[in-house]
Parts: structure tokens; C-alpha cells; sequence
């Protein structure tokens, strides 16, 4: 297999037909196949299906249940999938020219590189496609951005943010990544030092549906771009520090009030459990929440861990306190610190533990059979 065509779709039914037709067409000669990784809520699927059967080249369809990971994790799997020499990424909108792969695929081979780009921002390039000028202005924007914070894992592509490139297989660690927002070439360059090359891209106006850019994908974005710069553990801890905070807080302010400092201590442990739950939940794991266990089971694993956590630092707290003449406030607030690696490490490995897809690989043994009838 020449190339693989992976291809995330959301609702993008009206595209289907022409988007396989036009890759057949730009590809023949080649050994190519084209796997949608479908998370959509329409009749996307049995659209795909329906196109697969009236055409020669392979199609796979891996319908998620779950879209763990949304567009990144889509695309990651996709490539895990893929069993062309090169596994090349691109929208499911018609934006992305199919008449670009064979130039995609010819720079690779000719190069020797890992990555190959397709780049609005090269000779020949274009971005007229963008619905208007704020977006071409956001997208400017964002790229200078991504660029100043990456310089030297960026310094030889020229559109980060492009949605259509492609990969030699064996060249990216997939289990190296971590997909979180929609811009997954900007997470592969910047976590993998990577040889990259690129050809002109012509992005052209959407063929059929609505855009899928929207306010969300910018915080996204900006998540995105945090959490790769200093790392999902930064966040945590800045939430982390917050509750720190607000504990101390919280057990001073009942001390003052004449509480006892270990009713206190607890007191305050319990809402600030509640709160660093929460704030994670919505901000440092949420690209997890849907291929992690329920939402209840993941607030009782932290509430049990944590109430652990406490109870032990709590029984320390007592017993520095009332041997030594150290302040408890202070003493408290040194053992937070000390408790903030184990709790991130069960966070991340335990509360937050993806469920292996068992549906991708159901899909995926189907189609395979689509493939085996065709080539029969």
C-alpha cells in the first residue's frame, strides 16, 4: 500500500461521494486507500458505505462511539490504523485539494522526510477559502503565536495549523502524543523533533455543510498550546495552588472563629477536594472525560484518594503540632506540597485511564472485509 488517506469526518454526508471520487481520480496508478475516522451524529456512516461499494479504491469506515480525543484523537487513531507507506491527513469539507497527494506523496519519497506539510504560506499557496478576513486575520494570528512559543520545533514549517499532511509510518510515536484540541500537526511537531518538508496547498471554499470553527476550537486552541508548552501538570498545579490557597484560608478563617485547627483541617479539605475536582474536571482533564470511567466513578476514586491523602496528612498535622512548636497553618501547608506529586500521578494513571477502543477494532475487522472483497 502506497498511501493511506485518513480523512476525520463530523457530520459530512454531503461531501462524501465527491471527496471519493476526486482522491480515486488523483491517485490512480497508486496503491491507495481511504479510511474515514467517523464520529458523527447523521447518516455520515451509511453514506460511506453506500459510496465504498460503487467505487474501486479501498474504503475503511471506523465509526467511534466515544470520540475520545476529539479531531486529534480521531486522527491518531487513524494513523495507528493505516497500512499505506505514508498515512496522509486531510479534511473531509472538499477545502483540502485531493489533486495535492501525489505531490504530498512524491515530496516524501524524494526528501527522505518524516512529516510533509501542506502549506497555505509557500509559493503557489493560498488560504482564499477562509470564509472571510477575520478568519484569515485569526489564522495569522494564531500562527505567529504558535511559532514564537515553538521556534525551533517550527522553525521549517511555514502552516502548523494545516489540516492536511502527511507522515511516514514509523517516523511519529503515536504513543508519544497526547491528543487534545484539533490542531494535531501542531501536536506532533512540537512534541517530536522531526524531519519536515512541504509543498503548496490551495485551500479552497467548503464543497457542502457548515464550518465547524467556533469559539470553543479557539479556547481549545489556546488550551492546546498551554498544556504543550509546559504541560498538563502546569495546570494542575495552578489549580492545585488555588486550593492550597484557599485550605489555608479556609482552615485560618474557622480558627479564628474558634474552631478547633484539626476540625478546621478537615473542614477545609472537604471543599477543597470538591473544588480542585471540579476545575479539573472542566479544564485539565476534559479532553479525557469521555474515554475515562463515568463521571461518579471518577469523583468517588478522587474523594477516596484524596480523602486518604488527607486522613494521613491530617494524623501528621496532629502529631507535628502538638510535639514540636511549629504552627499548624505552616505545617499544613508543607505537607500540601508534599501531597501534590501523588495526587497528580493518580489523577492522570488511575482517575483518568482511557478504556482500550473496542469498537474501533470491531470496525475496523469489518471493513477489513470490505477490503478483502474488493481486491477479490
Amino acid at each position: 500500500m502506497d498511501l493511506s488517506v485518513v480523512v476525520p469526518t463530523f457530520n459530512e454526508a454531503p461531501n462524501i461521494d465527491e471527496l471519493v471520487t476526486r482522491i480515486e481520480k488523483a491517485t490512480v496508478g497508486l496503491a491507495v486507500e481511504i479510511l474515514f475516522v467517523d464520529d458523527s451524529t447523521d447518516d455520515t456512516p451509511a453514506v460511506i458505505e453506500r459510496v465504498s461499494s460503487e467505487h474501486e479504491i479501498t474504503v475503511r469506515l471506523l465509526h467511534r462511539d466515544v470520540p475520545t480525543g476529539g479531531l486529534s484523537g480521531a486522527v491518531i487513531e487513524g494513523l495507528r490504523q493505516a497500512q499505506g507507506e505514508w498515512a496522509v491527513t486531510m479534511d473531509g469539507d472538499l477545502q483540502h485539494r485531493p489533486e495535492t497527494l501525489p505531490s504530498v506523496l512524491a515530496k516524501g519519497r524524494a526528501t527522505g522526510a518524516d512529516v510533509v506539510v501542506a502549506s497555505r504560506h509557500v509559493d503557489g499557496g493560498s488560504s482564499d477559502g477562509l470564509s472571510n478576513g477575520v478568519r484569515r486575520a485569526v489564522s495569522q494570528a494564531s500562527i505567529r503565536v504558535t511559532k514564537a512559543l515553538f521556534p525551533q520545533r517550527l522553525k521549517a514549517c511555514t502552516d502548523p495549523m494545516s489540516g492536511f499532511f502527511a507522515v511516514r509510518r514509523g517516523a511519529v510515536d503515536l504513543d508519544g502524543l497526547r491528543p487534545r484540541g484539533f490542531k494535531i500537526l501542531l501536536e506532533i511537531l512540537a512534541r517530536q523533533d522531526l524531519a519536515v518538508e512541504e509543498v503548496a496547498l490551495v485551500f479552497d471554499a467548503r464543497h457542502a455543510g457548515t464550518s465547524k470553527a467556533d469559539m470553543k476550537q479557539g479556547v481549545a486552541l489556546g488550551r492546546q498550546l498551554f498544556d504543550l508548552k509546559f504541560g498538563r501538570i502546569s495546570g494542575f498545579a495552578a489549580i492545585g495552588a488555588l486550593g492550597a490557597v484557599a485550605n489555608l484560608l479556609i482552615m485560618a478563617g474557622l480558627q479564628g472563629l474558634g474552631v478547633g485547627y484539626l476540625a478546621a483541617a478537615i473542614v477545609a479539605a472537604v471543599v477543597t477536594i470538591v473544588g480542585n475536582f471540579l476545575l479539573q474536571e472542566r479544564f485539565i482533564f476534559n479532553d479525557l472525560r469521555a474515554g475515562a470511567r463515568s463521571m461518579w466513578r471518577r469523583w468517588w476514586h478522587t474523594f477516596a484518594f484524596n480523602g486518604t491523602e488527607t486522613a494521613i496528612r491530617t494524623s501528621v498535622l496532629w502529631i507535628i503540632v502538638e510535639s514540636t512548636s511549629l504552627h499548624s497553618v505552616f505545617v499544613q501547608a508543607v505537607l500540601i506540597v508534599f501531597g501534590f506529586t501523588l495526587r497528580f500521578l493518580y489523577q492522570s494513571r488511575v482517575v483518568y485511564k482511557q478504556k482500550p477502543a473496542e469498537a474501533t477494532v470491531e470496525a475496523i475487522a469489518d471493513r477489513e472485509l470490505v477490503a478483502v472483497d474488493k481486491a477479490a
